[in-house]
C-alpha cells in the first residue's frame, strides 16, 4: 500500500514536470507569434518573467506559517511545495534547452540551471526539505522580473536611459539583499538541519553561484554609475 502511494506521488511529480515543459514551450511559441519581429532572447525573457512571477506566487502560497517561513526544517514536502518546485524544475529544463538554441550561449546560466534542476529534483525525489527549497525558490526568483526587464528595455530602445539605469539599480539592490543576506542564512539552516547530503551540497553550490553573480552585478553597477557621471 505504501509502495503504491509513493509511486503514485512520484508519477504525479513526473507528470507535472513533463506537462510543465510542454506548457512553457507552448507559451514561448505563442509569444514568438505575437512578437514575431523581436529576437529569440526577447521572447524567452518574457517567458522567464512569467515564470518568476508564478514561482514567487506559488512559493508564497505554500508557506504554512509566515512567522517562520522556513519551518518546519527537513520536513516532508507538502503538495503545494512540490507543485511550486515541479513548475520551476520544468521551467529550468525548458530554459536549458533554449540556451542551446540561443546564439549567445551562456555557460554561467547553463550551470545555474543544472544546479537548480539537480537540487529541486533531489528535493522532489527525497520528498524532504520542502520548506527550505521553497524559501530558496522565493529568494532566487524575487529579483528575476527586474533582471529580465533591464534586458527587455534595451531591445525596446531604452538602453543607456534613466529607466534602464533605475531597473539596473533596483535589481542590484533586491538581488544583493535576497542572495547575500537571505541566501547565506538559508544555507546555514539547510546545512544544520537533517537533510540529505545532496540537498546540502546543492545549497552550497547555489550560494557559490549567487556570490559569483553578486560579484558581476557589483561590477556592472559600478560601470553604469561611472558611465553616467561621465
Amino acid at each position: 500500500m505504501f509502495f503504491k502511494k509513493f509511486m503514485g506521488e512520484e508519477y504525479d511529480d513526473v507528470n507535472l514536470i513533463v506537462l510543465g515543459v510542454i506548457s512553457w514551450t507552448t507559451v514561448f511559441l505563442l509569444i514568438g507569434k505575437i512578437f514575431s519581429k523581436r529576437s529569440f532572447e526577447f521572447c524567452n525573457r518574457i517567458v522567464s518573467t512569467i515564470h518568476a512571477i508564478l514561482a514567487v506566487t506559488l512559493a508564497s502560497l505554500s508557506v504554512e506559517d509566515w512567522s517562520c517561513p522556513v519551518c518546519p526544517l527537513a520536513s516532508t514536502s507538502s503538495p503545494k511545495q512540490r507543485q511550486a518546485l515541479g513548475v520551476t524544475v520544468a521551467y529550468f529544463i525548458y530554459d536549458l534547452i533554449c540556451c542551446l538554441f540561443d546564439h549567445r550561449f551562456s555557460f554561467d546560466n547553463a550551470v545555474h540551471h543544472l544546479v537548480g534542476i539537480v537540487g529541486l529534483g533531489a528535493g522532489l525525489a527525497f520528498r524532504k526539505c520542502g520548506s527550505e527549497q521553497v524559501a530558496a525558490l522565493f529568494i532566487t526568483e524575487i529579483s528575476s522580473p527586474l533582471l529580465h526587464a533591464r534586458e527587455l528595455f534595451k531591445e525596446l530602445g531604452y538602453r543607456d536611459t534613466g529607466l534602464n539605469l533605475a531597473a539596473d539599480i533596483i535589481f542590484a539592490v533586491i538581488f544583493s539583499v535576497a542572495r547575500m543576506v537571505g541566501g547565506p542564512y538559508l544555507t546555514f539552516l539547510t546545512l544544520s538541519a537533517n537533510n540529505p547530503i545532496l540537498i546540502k551540497a546543492t545549497a552550497v553550490g547555489l550560494q557559490l553561484v549567487s556570490t559569483f553573480w553578486f560579484y558581476k552585478i557589483v561590477k556592472m553597477v559600478k560601470y553604469k554609475l561611472t558611465k553616467t557621471r561621465k
